[in-house]
């Protein structure tokens, strides 16, 4: 089995401490004020939980889809993770966003994504430029919402 294509976003620090930048991340109500990429989530966040994320289309096209996932990890405020599973047939995702304390009233956020499977490299092909994109504006969304909430 060959090893994962890993697509890994920006690291943004982030003026705010992680408990509420996380608090920020998993506020999924309001992920349509802020977030660019993943513009409606449905979940219970429950490990082993369906995750519905609603992703814009890759090639810019009007409207969106839902990408279901299952949540895995629930470590807050440092690491959630959910993965495809079986959903897509020859492609299997792992999403890991990652919140780490740089101080009192500071962290760090970065995501990363590892694909595998038999069609992931070919679908990694067309879609690898623009989820890199994708989680590059989430990061930097992030910072900004995280710190306007704190800074009010």
């Amino acid at each position: 089995m060959s090893e994962p294509t890993v697509i890994e976003s920006v690291t943004v620090e982030i003026g705010a401490p992680a408990r509420f930048v996380w608090d920020v991340l998993v506020d999924y109500a309001s992920y349509p004020e802020w977030n660019p990429y993943t513009v409606q989530v449905a979940t219970t966040l429950e490990v082993g939980a369906p995750i519905d994320l609603t992703l814009p289309n890759p090639d810019g096209a009007a409207g969106t889809f839902v990408n279901r996932e299952h949540v895995r990890v629930v470590d807050p405020p440092h690491h959630l993770r959910y993965d495809t599973g079986a959903e897509i047939p020859g492609i299997f995702a792992v999403r890991d966003q990652w919140i780490t304390p740089l101080g009192e009233h500071r962290c760090s956020y970065r995501t990363t994504d590892a694909f595998s499977g038999k069609h992931a490299a070919r679908m990694l092909e067309t879609t690898g430029p623009w989820i890199k994109a994708g989680f590059d504006a989430v990061a930097h969304a992030l910072k900004k919402r995280a710190e306007q909430l704190w800074e009010a």
